[in-house]
């Protein structure tokens, strides 16, 4: 199995999207600016969207994603997502004013996407390939996931703050290779961080002591005007771990 990071970053601007990994060629984890990347076939060969929250930068291309390739497509485009996600979703992005309903077109009963529910600790398999859905504690109600197979595990925090239930899961995960975690702000902004419900290098650093396996802790969601700062903070408090930043485009094997 092969991650592609398509977006990593908590922002815009010339080489910077916002968050979106690719599975290998048809399972997309959040739906971020990096998606607008791929070529039109790549786009047409995605056959699920798991999103971990509703926040534009997060879900910015779906409306777009569906709309280029869905006449392309044989079947519908899936989309999990918690209910509150689905039903933000539905009533401020695919409510006919800003994007058209894609679960009614070109008919209700052909429809060229659906959504599916999903829970805390819910598991969905893909052809040999799994993705469970994790606490997060964000804004508005979000997930982590753990991606994995029967060899090797990668969790994604999402967006969130401090969370222990998650840390706890995590120290459950078998095989666990990598673990990517958000650090949106830097120390300086930390009561921003606060009432985002974000982390910053200092609070990473008291999540991280909560970690009891050895994964390799790759960070995401840096804020492009604060990256330099972010980075030199999140090495400066991150304890016993080493991490390093995600880098757009780069390719994780599992």
């Amino acid at each position: 199995m092969k991650v592609r990071v398509l977006g990593c970053s908590g922002g815009v601007g010339a080489g910077a999207r916002t968050t979106s990994f690719l599975v290998d060629s048809d399972i997309l984890v959040d739906a971020g600016t990096g998606v607008y990347d791929l070529t039109v076939s790549e786009l047409a060969a995605i056959d699920h969207v798991f999103l971990t929250h509703s926040h534009l930068d997060h879900i910015a291309a779906l409306p777009m994603l569906v709309d280029s390739v869905g006449a392309m497509r044989a079947r519908p485009l899936v989309v999990h997502a918690l209910p509150e996600t689905i039903d933000a979703l539905r009533t401020h992005i695919f409510n006919w004013v800003i994007w058209p309903d894609f679960t009614e077109i070109p008919h209700y009963e052909r429809p060229w996407m659906v959504f599916e529910p999903l829970a805390i600790d819910s598991v969905v398999a893909v052809d040999g390939r799994y993705l469970r859905s994790l606490p997060a504690s964000h804004t508005v109600p979000a997930l982590a996931f753990q991606i994995y197979t029967d060899d090797a595990a990668l969790v994604f925090s999402g967006d969130t703050g401090p969370n222990d239930e998650f840390w706890r899961q995590v120290n459950g995960v078998a095989n666990l290779r990598y673990l990517i975690v958000e650090t949106a702000f830097s120390n300086r902004e930390r009561d921003l961080a606060v009432t985002a419900k974000h982390l910053y290098p200092i609070q990473l650093g008291e999540e991280l002591a909560k970690l009891q396996l050895e994964p390799e802790v790759l960070i995401t969601h840096l804020k492009p005007s604060d990256r330099e700062l972010i980075t030199s903070e999140v090495g400066a408090w991150a304890g016993r771990f080493k991490p390093r930043v995600l880098v757009q485009g780069e390719v994780l094997e599992l």
